[in-house]
């Protein structure tokens, strides 16, 4: 047992917060937990059982990337003659991959998904505005490849920025936006509250760490490069990446409101294109687009950035190919997730009774159980784990933005962004207790955070357990034996209940505070804006209807000032996140009243939404090109980071087989391949959290072009097609292997005929002295004797 805390805890309260860490894992694995052990197998319609190795054929097409998406791209094409307002430009990236084996992942809440390795890395971007004339006012807009942004986190963040000093203290909280591309294939333990530590064993300090340094760093390489530049909004609409998941819920919202837009998910991709004003190189591109990071199904154990991290790698890739610098910056951000999936083929039964059905509408059930509803991606019959359509959903945002990108300056929807100013606000509001007046006039409040039965029903994409319904009205005979385990944890009052009606409160979690607080009831309230682009930061997860909602009354009450968007030019609104600290969902208050899923995980009752919308219009005039006054900070969240508990084991130590070496072949590579050929090397390993290789690589693949030639690096951890499974072998001797598999032409890179090896780097801590000592191994070589592309199967 170890416990992060600078004080002294005794032992009762140290036993009394095990046992109370050791319940709620246990409730949350099995309610919350959102827990698909199972995967769909094309050959017998069945399913197949997590864990398995990355299959051979995981993946068998591949996007002609290049040949498709700058086919027609004139040379050149990155540098163009833009013109328009100037404002200092900086983007910069940094890995934050944190442990990759052995710590739980972020996002299902499912306590037996333990990473086994690695398929990309995950990475912070980040992208400074600043203004020429008033250097001082700038912000910093973040994209980091994990589930959400946090408080602690970001706190973190703040500190390495001041420790940096000098010019760096112009990053303050009031522009600092940190923003989760929302990926449900990464490691968690790195928040700062409770609830969301249950599943990881408690707090992580390495992962956080990892975030942390990665995310300072991301942020110093963009400081170091801003130059002057330009900035061109523009926007596109994928039809094919997402659907909405909660359609009954969406449904339940006015019909002439539902009217007004085409579709119930928001289609729109935006995009804010970076220029060097100096020789008209484009820098860097910051995209929004609204779709679930949950590609990768559950029972996953392998990281990624899901289907945000494919499309930032596979857009990256081909700026960088067709002859932009090689430090261009791609962003996609999330935007409007919360009811948003990206299992585009619909929600489908697959329990032996009702296979191939489709889920009930309302309630997304079969047989009237939750666990058998699962939502198919595209490619849901390989048996990948979700690896197949996670690059496919990365492909179809990828491909569009990357049209739009080459094409902006020919676009009609483009917009060059104008106005000298760059402002920005950020402020703390208690939502325990927040009284606003209501749009339709009546004096209404918020209630301490708080999730409801449908909660632990999970969604399509990733189901819940026993017998939790979405749509669980929590009716007298609706499980019962939860209403007595939820009051175990903590009991709501008649006020409590009342202010939330009529969601049944399962988890009274704005009110439970020890050993700290569960869940946050301060929130961050920013927007950021630059000209007449304005991007709000939400620290939930806002439904279609909600994002839209929210995006438009800050559109109407910007458009009213003119010191806040320039004259004749209409303000360009983008909302983006979960950012800063996670707090659940943002339902509309008739989705709410529903009580799905999105509508039982709205925290703070059933005028979030419209308090939020309140906080953000009442702190616009911060915006004002002419307002020189600091925001109040408000009430400050705890930082947990020091009093937080953990029961996450260290590596003890790594030994190899009895007259064995680390870094040993113990299988070697054929001796040619083909493209479409999966190149399988095993070796004899140590446990990788022993040094986490931040901007390094644990596997590579190496060319040489003819005999006797230098070999050069051509495949990293960065690059989907190679992946690093490891696997402990003897627990008690400290044995463990790693497996790495190329797919050859399974990505946007090519792999010309040649000979290549496959290299490993790991790091052994040894008995006793526990010295961390690094090795290689290396496999033996082999031929590429075709160096074809996978085919993309007919998905397009």
């Amino acid at each position: 047992m170890k416990i992060l805390s600078s004080s002294a805890i005794n032992l009762r309260t140290v036993a009394t917060s095990c046992l109370l860490l050791l319940g709620a894992t246990l409730l949350l694995w099995h309610v919350s937990g959102l827990d698909q052990r199972i995967l769909f197998d094309e050959d017998n319609l069945s399913f197949k059982a997590p864990n398995s190795p990355v299959s051979p054929i995981s993946h068998t097409y591949a996007q002609n990337f290049f040949s498709r998406a700058v086919r027609g791209a004139q040379t050149g094409v990155t540098k163009r003659q833009v013109s328009g307002q100037k404002y200092l430009l900086g983007v910069g990236k940094a890995d934050i991959t944190g442990p990759v084996v052995e710590i739980n992942f972020m996002g299902y809440a499912n306590a037996s998904q333990l990473g086994t390795g690695l398929r990309q890395r995950l990475y912070s971007r980040a992208f400074i505005i600043g203004s020429v004339d008033n250097p001082a006012d700038r912000f910093v807009y973040l994209v980091i490849d994990t589930a959400c942004g946090d408080t602690a986190i970001r706190n973190g963040v703040l500190s390495g920025l001041a420790a940096l000093g000098g010019d760096y203290a112009l990053y303050k909280k009031n522009n600092v936006a940190l923003t989760g591309t929302h990926s449900h294939a990464g490691p968690g333990g790195f928040m700062n509250y409770l609830l969301p530590q249950v599943t990881s064993k408690g707090f992580d300090k390495q992962n956080y760490r990892a975030i942390v340094d990665g995310t300072v760093l991301s942020i110093k390489r963009a400081h170091e490069s801003i130059q002057e530049g330009f900035l061109t909004s523009g926007k596109t609409e994928i039809s094919n990446a997402a659907i909405n998941r909660s359609p009954y819920a969406y449904l339940a919202n006015p019909a002439e409101e539902r009217a007004k837009y085409k579709d119930d998910v928001d289609r729109t991709l935006s995009m804010l294109r970076f220029t060097r004003a100096s020789d008209g190189e484009h820098i860097g591109v910051l995209t929004w687009y609204s779709v679930h990071g949950t590609s990768m199904l559950g029972n996953n154990t392998i990281v990624s950035g899901d289907n945000k991290g494919v499309a930032a790698y596979l857009f990256e890739t081909a700026v960088k190919e067709n002859g932009s610098n090689s430090n261009f910056v791609a962003g996609f951000s999330q935007a409007s997730v919360g009811d948003t999936t990206p299992n585009v083929e619909g929600a489908y039964c697959e329990n032996p009774e009702n296979r191939g059905q489709k889920c009930t509408f309302d309630k997304s059930t079969c047989n009237g159980k939750s666990q058998g509803c699962h939502g198919r991606g595209p490619a849901f019959r390989v048996p990948d784990n979700g690896a197949t359509s996670c690059y496919e959903i990365g492909y179809r945002q990828a491909k569009p933005a990357l049209d739009l990108f080459y094409n902006l300056d020919n676009s009609e929807d483009t917009v060059a962004v104008v106005g000298n100013s760059v402002k920005s606000f950020h402020t703390f509001a208690d939502l325990s207790k927040y009284s606003f007046t209501h749009p339709n006039g009546t004096k209404v409040r918020t209630c301490p955070a708080a999730l409801g039965y449908s909660f632990a029903a999970g969604t399509s994409d990733g189901p819940g357990a026993f017998d939790f319904t979405q749509s669980d009205s929590g009716a007298p005979d609706a499980n019962p034996f939860w209403k007595v385990v939820s009051g175990l944890i903590k009991h709501a009052d008649k006020d409590q209940r009342s202010c939330h009606w009529p969601k049944p409160i399962l988890l009274d979690v704005g009110e439970m505070h020890f050993p700290y607080d569960w869940t946050p009831n301060i929130v961050d309230i920013q927007i950021l804006r630059v000209g007449q682009f304005i991007a709000i930061v939400s620290p939930g997860e806002a439904t279609t209807m909600a994002g839209r909602r929210w995006k438009a009354a800050v559109a109407k009450a910007a458009a009213g000032s003119s010191d806040i968007v320039p004259a004749g030019s209409p303000p360009i609104v983008v909302l983006g996140g979960p950012a800063n600290s996670y707090t659940h969902y943002i339902s509309t208050e008739e989705e709410y009243n529903v009580q799905r899923y999105e509508g039982a995980s709205t925290l703070y009752g059933p005028h979030t939404l419209n308090a939020y919308i309140s906080l953000s219009v009442k702190h616009l005039s911060y915006l004002s090109e002419t307002n020189t006054q600091a925001i109040a900070p408000g009430p400050l969240p705890p930082d947990n980071v020091q009093k937080s508990l953990s029961f996450i084991t260290g590596v003890v130590y790594d030994n190899p087989p009895i007259l064995k070496s680390f870094g040993q072949v113990i299988t070697e590579p054929r001796g040619t391949y083909r493209g479409g050929d999966t190149v399988e090397v095993k070796f004899i390993a140590a446990n990788p959290r022993n040094n986490l290789r931040l901007e390094e690589t644990f596997a590579a693949v190496e060319y040489q072009n003819r005999a006797g030639a230098p070999w050069q690096q051509v495949r990293t951890d960065e690059d989907w097609d190679l992946i690093y499974n490891w696997r402990r072998d003897d627990g008690l001797w400290g044995t463990s292997s790693v497996v790495i598999q190329w797919i050859i032409g399974n990505g946007p890179k090519s792999a010309p005929a040649g000979n290549y090896r496959i290299k490993y780097y790991g790091d052994a801590k040894a008995p006793v002295t526990g010295k961390i000592t690094p090795f290689v191994g290396i496999s033996r070589e082999f031929r590429i004797v075709s160096a074809r592309r996978l085919p993309r199967a007919g998905m397009y």
